[in-house]
């Protein structure tokens, strides 16, 4: 049981991927813990009890003083990777604000994730994590920096990289990075040790490397990987894909952003591999091999015992595949109106009725009939109620999984396809009017789901824009 007077621990970046993970580590040891984001909202959906909350940007030093005010223990989890080229400048803004701030509130201890990194580190990405532990150590508090190179469990990236190339090409031409090797670390072998050094007196000002026991190029990890599900890939290295044409090809077949993966490719371009085991001998633990630690971020999944997705705003797949890509494709489109929230979340109920969905009747009802010669269950079902939804509620071949009335409508695909997908309705404010915004989020499973993903693209582009239009316009009409 955790003692009340005990100083709660400072999670920041807690809506990210080891954020949200190592929130719910710490809760399950019962000790107290303070989670901070840039959206507080985020934080509020996840369920967590006893948790106390705040708004922080790290960007923003005004928000820093009061989410570190009465704290010991600050876990500084922030990266800029999405932010495109401009990304190493903004973590090192970020890390100089924390530092200062963490300085004036008198934080005893700042405990950061870094990345392993080669002795000459080309890749940008790496830089960037060295250099943001430099700058947090030139503040007063002390740093225990951990550094870790793949991370193995459900949501990395790095790990999502290698499960989408594997499930999604039988035959793959890859880059000379899948010879560069790395030694991964599970998940919970991660958190372990993070929770774990504040503890420690030693580990004040130390900086640490953190692996698992095995060394591996990524063309072992694939074929691991694909062992362990039942495939065996083949992969054919080539001298020619740059690391900016590598991180469309990866956009291409996998779900990460551009962005993410050009920096994530950057970095596999060298071997990345921890270089002592100075925190393995202070913290011993069961260290999983990667084969262990695979099964076991399947495992989690199976038994959706997932804390964190990539995308935020979509609920998660509630039906486990191994062959289910994390990440989602995404497609939406947008219009704005003055129509109110209420007059926009009255048209967007009425979805489905009578096969209507806003635009393009006859694709819809064409879709359906597909599914229904296929066994599916779009023609044998309709509507509870003509006007109003709630979260169970069944919409012919979709079915309501989340429901945030005037705000949101989650609907989750329940035809026939080689993968899962989600439709999504949001009305948000924009100046004077309001926006909605029509969604579509797609996992695809193996190779089909990639090719039913582009093969439908052109539509959805065409269609998501009228039926966005549709919804404003009636919503005026009734006004």
């Amino acid at each position: 049981m955790a003692d009340d007077s005990a100083k709660p621990d400072l999670v920041v970046g807690a809506s990210g991927y080891i954020g949200t993970n190592l929130v719910e580590f710490l809760l399950a040891e019962g000790r107290p813990v303070r989670a901070a984001s840039r959206n507080i909202e985020v934080l509020e959906g996840r369920g967590w009890e006893g948790v106390e909350f705040c708004e922080a940007d790290v960007l923003q030093p005004s928000t820093l003083d009061a989410a570190l005010q009465g704290i010991d223990t600050a876990y500084y989890l922030v990266h800029s990777m999405a932010a495109g080229k401009s990304f190493p400048e903004l973590d090192a803004e970020a890390a100089r604000n924390f530092a200062e701030a963490a300085t004036r509130q008198g934080v005893r201890r700042i405990v950061y994730l870094g990345g392993l990194t080669p002795d000459k580190p080309k890749s940008d990405h790496l830089k960037s994590r060295e250099e943001t532990g430099d700058i947090l150590r030139e503040g007063s508090v002390p740093v225990t920096e951990l550094r870790a190179g793949m991370i193995i469990g459900p949501g990395s990236a790095a790990w999502e990289v290698i499960r989408d190339l594997v499930n999604h090409l039988p035959i793959m031409v890859t880059p000379r990075w899948v010879f560069s090797r790395s030694t991964p670390i599970a998940l919970g072998n991660l958190l372990r040790y993070l929770a774990d050094v504040p503890k420690h007196d030693a580990t004040a000002g130390q900086t640490y490397d953190v692996a698992g026991p095995d060394v591996l190029t990524y063309a072992e990890i694939m074929r691991h990987y694909g062992k362990l599900i039942g495939k065996r890939p083949i992969i054919i290295p080539v001298p020619v894909l740059t690391p900016r044409l590598s991180s469309y090809w990866l956009r291409l077949v996998t779900a990460v952003p551009t962005n993410i993966a050009k920096a994530l490719i950057d970095g596999l371009s060298q071997d990345v591999i921890a270089r002592d085991n100075r925190l393995a001998e202070l913290i011993p633990q069961h260290l999983m091999s990667f084969d262990e630690a695979a099964a076991d971020a399947l495992d989690a999944e199976r038994q959706h015992s997932v804390p964190a997705r990539w995308v935020e705003s979509a609920e998660a797949c509630t039906t486990f595949r191994p062959e289910y890509s994390f990440y989602a494709k995404q497609e939406s489109a947008c219009a704005s109106c003055t129509a109110t929230s209420a007059e926009l979340w009255a048209v967007i109920c009425t979805v489905g009725i009578e096969g209507d969905y806003f635009y393009a009747r006859w694709q819809w009802w064409l879709r359906r009939a597909m599914d229904w010669i296929v066994g599916g269950p779009s023609m044998r079902r309709s509507r509870r109620h003509p006007t109003e939804l709630r979260t169970g509620d069944v919409v012919d071949s979709w079915r309501v999984i989340a429901l945030e009335r005037e705000k949101r409508l989650t609907l989750l695909m329940e035809m026939k396809a080689p993968g899962a997908g989600v439709l999504e309705f949001e009305i948000d404010e924009v100046h004077d009017q309001r926006r909605v915004t029509v969604r579509a989020f797609w996992h695809p499973a193996g190779v089909w789901g990639l090719v039913y993903w582009y093969v439908t693209l052109p539509i959805h582009a065409v269609l998501f824009g009228g039926m966005a239009r549709t919804i404003t316009k009636r919503a005026e009409s009734a006004q």
